[in-house]
């Protein structure tokens, strides 16, 4: 069977879609692992022969309903599981209505949920799709558990220090757009339509996310200073944020580094803790049994409270420190304990994990009740590499003539999907190749910058 995975944010989804990708192609299915155009391309122009469309989420603007519907219309069958998961909210209702409709449902054949918290929610509010929805967790947090910790291991021989963990998820005020531009967004996504209360609370809340910004750098200068002997601190920005101003704020302070290689739960992973303000690195680190602190130096009004509520909250910076380096020092006795220990039931609300059975093992078994014969057929690769190639060139055109028409234009990078390292996917796939015990030979081609085939040799 055919299966197209739709990548957004590379350093967000990549290793989740080559776990889905490798556990399918041992099963005998044919991946593709591209952006969302070159694939639609491929499958409008017949280079693609119909195949499970999956995506990253279902939703409901204008431009992706009608982006689905040209896909359905080659023969594909579109499924779902949003990336955002909606974990920062102890409800899941109001993101249930922002990221979904009853149009986008039915344009959908399966839709998959993180746990039983977005799982009730979506069939409360949209009863009619009710069979389309599966609880089967997230390939992403598969890859948050222990089990997956000789993949995210790093050679310790090149990790001259431990280091604290501090991921960032100030994007208000650190964002690589602009803030029209974050507008604009909103409002041809067709957001502001469907939460007429959001431009009331951005603006608090963006000052909220200034502040914050402020008092995490001095909190992070405060701990180079107390501690730069015993451990190293490692910045891990947004994706979203702007790495290059988060180098001017923290210019000259030593023992710090911002570092936006690879995924975080590789950092997460390698960490002795992890500290973080409203970010979903929450549940990750408790997912990896890792000490996760919040620092709430003061009460945000409108900041989500739930990452900080199941992490260790420490509000000022004595205790901040005084909490790192106890943790530090009992660093090798506190992974030990955390082992065997439980969940809090709002993380298990959120996050279904199956002891049994990966996530993304339960969302391939979806899709096969879903293939047929349709979704088999061969595909032409020739051609299909061919158009790639070609989209590249009118790209690389496409901007000469801009700079020509106008001095001052300058293309911006793909800060969501820079172009793959072929080296670190296929290190990416023998690690996983070794964890999951698969015995069938896998054969993984570069077929352009961003686009992967992932197939049995």
């Amino acid at each position: 069977m055919n299966i197209y995975l739709h990548l957004e944010v590379l350093i967000r989804e990549l290793d989740s879609k080559l776990l889905l990708a490798i556990l399918a192609a041992s099963r005998g299915h044919e991946v593709i692992i591209s952006d969302e155009e070159s694939i639609m391309k491929g499958l409008t122009r017949k280079f693609l022969s119909p195949g499970i469309f999956h995506t990253k989420s279902l939703t409901p603007s204008k431009s992706k309903i009608l982006k689905h519907k040209k896909i359905i219309d080659t023969g594909c069958k579109i499924t779902s599981i949003d990336e955002e998961g909606g974990l920062v909210d102890y409800k899941y209702d109001k993101f249930a209505k922002l990221r979904y409709s009853t149009q986008t449902l039915r344009q959908a054949s399966a839709v998959f949920t993180w746990g039983p918290n977005d799982y009730g929610s979506l069939k409360k509010i949209y009863p009619n799709s009710s069979n389309k929805i599966h609880m089967t967790g997230s390939p992403r947090a598969d890859l948050w558990q222990p089990f997956f910790y000789e993949y995210w291991k790093t050679n310790k021989k090149n990790q001259k220090k431990p280091y604290l963990l501090v991921s960032s998820n100030f994007m208000s005020g650190m964002h690589i757009k602009s803030l029209y531009e974050r507008m604009k967004q909103f409002e041809v996504g067709g957001y502001l339509k469907r939460d007429p209360e959001l431009l009331k609370v951005m603006w608090p809340r963006e000052s909220e996310k200034c502040k914050l910004i402020a008092l995490f750098i001095d909190a992070i200068k405060y701990l180079s200073s107390k501690n730069r002997k015993k451990y190293k601190i490692i910045l891990r920005p947004h994706p979203t944020e702007n790495t290059n101003l988060w180098k001017i704020f923290l210019n000259g302070v030593p023992n710090v580094e911002i570092i936006k290689d690879d995924s975080i739960s590789y950092w997460v992973n390698n960490s002795f803790a992890v500290m973080h303000h409203c970010c979903t690195t929450a549940f990750e680190g408790i997912l990896a049994r890792k000490p996760v602190i919040s620092y709430v130096p003061f009460n945000p009004k409108h900041t989500k409270k739930l990452p900080s509520n199941i992490s260790l909250k420490v509000k000022s910076l004595k205790k901040l420190s005084k909490t790192i380096n106890t943790i530090f020092s009992q660093s090798k006795l506190i992974n030990q304990r955390n082992r065997n220990k439980s969940f809090p039931k709002i993380v298990r609300n959120k996050i279904y994990i199956d002891k049994k059975e990966l996530a993304a093992g339960k969302i391939i078994n979806e899709w096969e009740k879903l293939g047929d014969e349709n979704l088999s057929r061969s595909n032409n690769w020739f051609l299909f590499k061919l158009s790639l190639k070609i989209m590249k060139l009118n790209g690389i055109l496409g901007g000469f003539f801009k700079k020509f028409i106008n001095n001052n234009f300058q293309k911006r990078e793909n800060f969501k999907f820079p172009k793959f390292n072929e080296k670190s996917v296929n290190e990416k796939i023998s690690k996983l190749q070794k964890v999951l015990d698969i015995s069938e030979q896998i054969d993984c081609k570069l077929l352009s910058d961003r686009t992967l085939l992932i197939k049995q040799k």
